[in-house]
């Protein structure tokens, strides 16, 4: 049984996988460890099983719309239990498929709780569910380990998840039965998400969130958007508030929700998710023994993963934020890549995008307006809705909105914002303009193709320049 290997990733998820992989294809000797499922909670509890639930909402919005295309679809249902299962079945066959990956690339897989024993080793107590005739409880070496061991839902004091009146996501993936009024307590990514998709399938949905925009880390402009979307589709939105408390019946929850200018009121509803962040796994793993710096849950890490400790790195949500799976992904072939003496190039946070999949989506890379200007940069700012774009208004999506901005003196683009139909499909070609340090020229020169919803972007830049041709 091996154990002494160049790199020892702790935890399988997009962050830790990525790097093993990588580590691999670079001829170093690479092991996982990891206690509870292969591809971590991106491909069996985030990512794409919550993408399997909201492409059923979709489809169901569309049938009940069928008339709107001329069509018709009559008795439109659906069973909450069966997309639940369809959704679950997709999460199995991604986790078969990252074992598959790592099974390919050589990269052992050690089954169990990890903790640094020591510079250069780990300590490996046995998984209780571990596969037979996988690597388990054990000493291990390395000289290189990288924590990648994610984050969990964040509790605040008061609302704690039971698992069964107040949810994480983990349980509102997985509803025995549909709720027909909820109380979503944060506007993220996640809480949007949730609200969009039980909305969708027709639950009385309440958000709260304490900050004075939904969607706090996105642009205004796309957040009030976004907003106007979600409140015509029924859900009721409270900001710059806060729930105070939670009273357990013994099938629904009272929420006392205290207002904005201190009015307080109670709402009665069937559950409520908490969906107020999350926070990094740093319990357990001896990093104080070895004295590894950390902050505010998260372990501390410059662009190339590296901690303070030599030997001892870590990436993807236990590094901090933006906690993306393709951060983590980036992470760790940055870090792996700098272990084998590949010179790359250190994680820019600023071209990291971010997606959010609900009705509409929202995607956005690098500064808002409002952080642009704060930076101290002279803006040119564009915008384009897509009311102006046949192919959204062929598509029957003709509300949407796409936002550049740019650096007045030199054509940089700084930021791209948009909030509409597959804008998370868009925003990749705004992350490789601003890889390739494009400038509004060579933006304004592209040719895009018609008719297609991406044309928007190239009018949005034309509107930052006074050249728009659509509106």
């Amino acid at each position: 049984m091996a154990t002494s290997y160049d790199v020892i990733i702790i935890g399988s998820g997009p962050g830790g996988y990525v790097a093993a992989i990588r580590a691999a294809q670079l001829g170093l000797k690479a092991a996982v460890v990891e206690r509870s499922y292969i591809g971590g909670v991106c491909p069996n509890w985030g990512c794409i099983p919550t993408k399997a639930l909201l492409r059923s909402a979709d489809i169901y919005h569309a049938m009940l719309h069928a008339k709107e295309y001329g069509l018709s679809a009559e008795n439109v249902g659906f069973d909450i239990g069966a997309v639940v299962k369809r959704s679950r079945g997709i999460a199995g066959r991604m986790s078969q498929g990252v074992g598959f990956l790592l099974k390919k690339n050589k990269v052992d897989v050690i089954w169990g709780a990890a903790k640094l024993a020591g510079k250069g080793k780990v300590l490996v107590e046995a998984a209780e569910d571990a596969p037979k005739g996988t690597l388990g409880a054990g000493e291990y070496s390395a000289k290189h380990i990288i924590i990648a061991t994610g984050a969990r839902p964040r509790e605040l004091p008061g609302l704690e998840p039971d698992g069964t009146l107040v949810w994480t996501y983990f349980e509102a993936m997985v509803p025995p039965n549909m709720p027909k009024s909820l109380l979503v307590v944060g506007s993220g990514a996640i809480g949007v998400e949730f609200a969009s998709f039980f909305a969708t399938l027709g639950a009385e949905v309440t958000v709260v969130e304490i900050l004075p925009q939904i969607l706090p880390v996105e642009d205004d402009e796309i957040a009030a958007h976004a907003r106007k979307r979600f409140e015509k589709a029924g859900i009721t939105i409270h900001t710059e508030a806060k729930v105070t408390k939670l009273d357990k019946g013994k099938d629904d929850v009272t929420a006392t929700i205290e207002l904005k200018g201190g009015k307080t009121e109670t709402l009665k509803v069937d559950r409520v998710i908490s969906a107020v962040g999350v926070v990094g796994n740093i319990e357990g793993l001896g990093l104080e023994a070895l004295g590894v710096k950390t902050d505010r849950g998260i372990v501390v890490a410059d662009g190339l993963g590296r901690t303070n400790v030599d030997g001892v790195y870590a990436i993807g949500d236990v590094a901090g934020p933006p906690m993306l799976a393709h951060k983590a992904e980036h992470e760790g072939v940055v870090c792996v890549e700098a272990i084998a003496g590949k010179n790359p190039h250190a994680m820019d946070k600023l071209k990291i995008p971010g997606c959010t999949y609900c009705n509409p989506q929202i995607a956005s890379v690098g500064l808002t307006e409002a952080k642009a200007k704060e930076a101290g940069h002279a803006l040119k700012v564009g915008r384009f809705p897509f009311m102006g774009n046949g192919k959204a208004v062929a598509l029957g999506e003709p509300d949407g909105l796409v936002k550049t901005v740019f650096d007045a003196k030199t054509g940089q683009l700084l930021g791209a914002h948009m909030v509409g139909a597959e804008v998370t499909e868009l925003i990749q070609g705004f992350v490789v303009a601003m890889n390739l340090e494009t400038t509004e020229q060579e933006l304004i020169d592209s040719v895009f193709p018609h008719p297609t919803i991406s044309e928007t972007m190239h009018e949005s830049v034309l509107d930052a320049y006074g050249r728009v041709i659509h509106v």
